[in-house]
């Protein structure tokens, strides 16, 4: 029997659509919330959360992530805020997290990678530029180097600047942490399939 998918779930769900979302937007128009960048930034470097709350914080953390997983999960048409880009990115990013979760090697290297960054971060701040540098180049060499691959489609403007692109990489990466606790959780591919629906309504608090 299929398990519909619960609210903890959904609201992992939500935190890797809220990353891709922000990779889009940065790949379009060079910018993305500082404070949404901020809660995915936490939960990337937290890799040992008590709760779904303490990776995220409160509900509304995730409201871009929400917003942009209601809108392309649900009847209505991708609007020019959530585009179709989006939502692509997020069932890549759910393969690549699979593929990952069989590779022993590279978890233990970004373990250790994401505790040094931890470090890092204490001594200056989540969204501090060496921090952000530092893990877009353990994403580079590891993550990046999977069969799959994240394609990131965008104005090259913006794409070809090293601080964005980064920015880019650590959010995938996020996303990719995200990917992982909705596997734990129980979230499935084919509740996407499935269960878009049920998969909207569990975000309800």
């Amino acid at each position: 029997m299929l398990n519909k998918p619960t609210h903890e779930q959904a609201l992992a769900l939500a935190a890797v659509f809220q990353a891709c979302q922000l990779v889009d937007n940065l790949a379009n128009t060079g910018t993305a919330s500082t404070s949404d960048t901020q809660v995915c930034m936490a939960a990337l470097l937290n890799q040992d959360p008590s709760s779904i709350e303490d990776l995220y914080g409160p509900r509304e953390s995730l409201q871009c992530g929400i917003t942009a997983m209601t809108t392309l999960l649900g009847d209505r048409q991708a609007s020019e805020m959530f585009s179709s880009a989006t939502l692509s990115y997020a069932l890549t990013v759910l393969t690549v997290e699979r593929q990952l979760s069989k590779q022993k090697a590279m978890l233990d290297r970004l373990a250790a990678g994401l505790e040094n960054a931890k470090r890092q971060a204490e001594h200056f701040s989540n969204t501090h530029d060496n921090v952000f540098a530092n893990l877009a180049s353990l994403y580079q060499t590891t993550l990046s180097t999977l069969r799959q691959r994240i394609q990131v489609k965008g104005n090259a403007t913006y794409l070809q600047q090293p601080k964005i692109a980064e920015r880019i990489r650590c959010l995938l990466f996020s996303a990719v942490r995200s990917a992982y606790l909705w596997h734990q959780l129980g979230g499935r591919k084919y509740h996407l399939v499935l269960y878009r629906k049920a998969l909207v309504a569990a975000l309800k608090p």
